[in-house]
């Protein structure tokens, strides 16, 4: 009886700040690149804290795909995402007055860019792209950043050929994701494919942030059984996006409990930033401009 109490006594107060709120629950969505239980786990601390400091019910949405997140975003259906620069820059292509960027992830040196990698297994005696003509290339998804757009466009000014199959490589796939790119090119089955990466740190822990620093904190890979071959240019990190229709006060209060989750838990912000972070830090829309034009011209 006393569980039940405490129970309608919760339910009560939720249903009470939510009313002060504006809205009755929120909704995080989660980008691909590990598998789903994995981003459950990882993000349940950024769930929690978002549930304690809106007052109302909280869930987690980890879609199949990048794409998956960014409908969420443009429906309505989610309020809140950590996008990939060119995953805003669709969402903001399709629909201006969906979501707004507010916040970025920083490295720990206080920079906000990051690397698209293109890697080998060490053993398959690949050590450039040079090494890769006529082979198997990996992609990850076709709303990534670093697993497709900007390597999509550098790798091919770098080869002087198209990613058509058969033009340089032999073969060009879409993984599904980061962490299939890393565990397809580690199990052999692509000869090689390209991920992200702060490009901070050593290349032994997967760096300091990114794909492989997850891959090797889940003990998917050793990457002493991986060789870079390939970096592109700095990249821009990601925003944390809020839906644009949220009450102000709601989206007031978010922004400053991710901006503060590094004070207040460092190991929940290594979780949400896939690594290593100083903080995630304010950012505004302009910051994406590039981005947002190279992906409208890549859809030309």
């Amino acid at each position: 009886m006393k569980s039940l109490i405490a129970v309608l006594m919760t339910s009560a107060a939720l249903v009470g700040a939510a009313q002060a709120e504006g809205i009755t629950e929120f909704n995080i969505g989660v980008l691909g690149g590990e598998n789903a239980q994995d981003r459950m786990t990882s993000n349940e601390c950024l769930r929690a804290y978002a549930e304690e400091t809106l007052g109302v019910p909280v869930k987690l949405f980890t879609p199949a795909d990048y794409d998956g997140v960014i409908q969420g975003l443009l429906g309505g259906t989610l309020d809140m995402a950590l996008l990939g620069a060119s995953g805003y820059a669709k969402t903001y292509l399709t629909d201006p007055e969906a979501v707004e960027p507010v916040l970025v992830k920083a490295n720990l040196d206080g920079s906000y860019t990051y690397f698209s990698i293109g890697f080998a297994r060490k053993d398959s005696g690949i050590t450039s792209l040079e090494g890769l003509k006529g082979q198997k290339f990996g992609f990850g998804d076709p709303n990534s950043t670093s697993g497709y757009l900007i390597p999509s466009i550098e790798i091919p000014a770098a080869t002087g050929a198209s990613m058509e199959n058969g033009a340089y490589f032999g073969e060009v796939v879409f993984t599904g994701g980061h962490e299939q790119t890393i565990v397809a090119v580690n199990n052999g089955d692509v000869n090689g494919g390209v991920t992200w990466a702060d490009g901070q740190g050593n290349w032994e822990d997967g760096y300091n942030s990114g794909a492989l620093r997850k891959a090797v904190d889940s003990g998917l890979v050793d990457m002493n059984d991986l060789v870079q071959i390939w970096k592109s240019k700095p990249i821009p990190e990601g925003p944390v996006v809020l839906r644009k229709a949220l009450p102000d006060d709601v989206k007031t209060k978010m922004t400053a409990m991710v901006e503060g989750l590094h004070a207040k838990d460092p190991q929940c912000a290594y979780n949400v930033a896939a690594g290593d972070t100083s903080g995630f830090v304010p950012i505004t829309h302009e910051y994406y401009e590039t981005i947002i034009a190279v992906r409208k011209a890549k859809s030309n």
